[in-house]
């Protein structure tokens, strides 16, 4: 089996309809960094990318002049990511070593993630990077209230890219920023005006590169501890991060080494019991019997291979788990883990 890092990484650009997707990824395909890169778009007149074609390859495939292969889907990403990866390996189209696919507007990224981490096909060529999630500063905050779609693709994110902030004076956009940063703590947030942003940052930094995946992980755990410092949750021991009705973020804090075996159990069976009702889970471990930090990432029924960190990102070596649920009360996700002796006590709250 190919090494997990060395597989091509695939980036899942969602966003609700009009949040600014299409004006982003034309600025990423204009941006040198990605002359090896392949896309896929459900259609080319979405995208509005034809002014960039110089070759068409065949049908489906074109290549762009930033050097850029795009294509379009046709029924299933399954196969539409495998044809490619057999012209590729066939050289009849050039060696792009990541992937971006594009979705629709209405589109709940889960099952594309769930394509990508639980085929067994794909999982020899291609590995999830990250899911990159736009959000339209102008309309972002009346559609994470009326559209359940819009969250998720919030929950799920990675990196949150706000949109239209020209649009909207500062004030406007501060409760927004703050729902953003409440509703996924652990994803980057950060603003494109005009789809200008650090393609860089956005497409080659994510989890399973070894030169980027310490800061990561440092980040997670920085954002965690600034909202858990902002909302008193560490001090007061309950869940102040609440989302309406249903969805709320917690984080679980525990001070001694956790139980490899008997955690992976409970977390299998947690997933395999209310995988969507976990919308996202991640997490720095330390595992009784190894020095350095287990990392674990997962979006409701998947989890990415557990990671192992080199040396921990900072002195603190206390175990945190954060997640995002919808309808799971934090007490009866702590009860589990003390009833499946993972943790050998009582966490703390955060």
């Amino acid at each position: 089996m190919v090494a997990y890092n060395t597989l091509v990484p695939v980036f899942v650009l969602t966003g609700f309809l009009g949040s600014g997707k299409t004006t982003l990824l034309n600025r990423l395909l204009h941006h040198p960094s990605l002359v090896d890169a392949a896309v896929l778009i459900n259609e080319f007149g979405e995208v509005g990318i034809d002014h960039q074609l110089v070759e068409r390859i065949d049908e489906t495939t074109v290549l762009l002049d930033s050097g850029c292969l795009c294509c379009t889907i046709r029924g299933d990403l399954k196969a539409s990511m495998l044809e490619l990866h057999g012209k590729r390996a066939r050289g009849l189209v050039p060696r792009y070593q990541r992937m971006i696919i594009e979705t629709t507007g209405l589109a709940d990224p889960s099952p594309i993630l769930y394509t990508l981490l639980a085929d067994q096909t794909l999982r020899h060529h291609y590995r999830l990077g990250s899911l990159i999630t736009t959000v339209d500063a102008v309309n972002g905050l009346g559609q994470l209230e009326r559209e359940e779609e819009s969250v998720k693709q919030v929950a799920v994110a990675d990196r949150i890219v706000l949109t239209k902030t020209d649009l909207v004076t500062e004030d406007a956009v501060e409760p927004l920023r703050e729902r953003l940063a409440h509703l996924n703590p652990s994803a980057w947030l950060t603003r494109a005006v005009n789809g200008d942003i650090d393609a860089e940052i956005l497409l080659q930094a994510d989890l399973y590169d070894p030169a980027t995946k310490g800061a990561e992980v440092l980040r997670w755990i920085e954002a965690e501890a600034l909202r858990s410092d902002e909302t008193g949750a560490a001090e007061h021991g309950h869940d102040t991060n609440r989302h309406g009705p249903d969805i709320h973020t917690f984080c679980i804090v525990h001070e001694e080494p956790i139980d490899w075996t008997a955690f992976g159990i409970w977390l299998t069976m947690l997933l395999h019991s209310h995988g969507e009702e976990v919308l996202r889970v991640k997490g720095i471990l330390n595992v009784r019997g190894i020095e350095t930090p287990v990392v674990i990432n997962g979006v409701q029924h998947i989890i990415h291979p557990p990671m192992h960190l080199e040396a921990w990102p900072n002195g603190d070596r206390r175990s945190r788990i954060v997640f995002i649920v919808r309808g799971i009360p934090r007490a009866r996700i702590v009860e589990s883990l003390v009833e499946f002796n993972c943790l050998g006590g009582v966490p703390d709250a955060a």
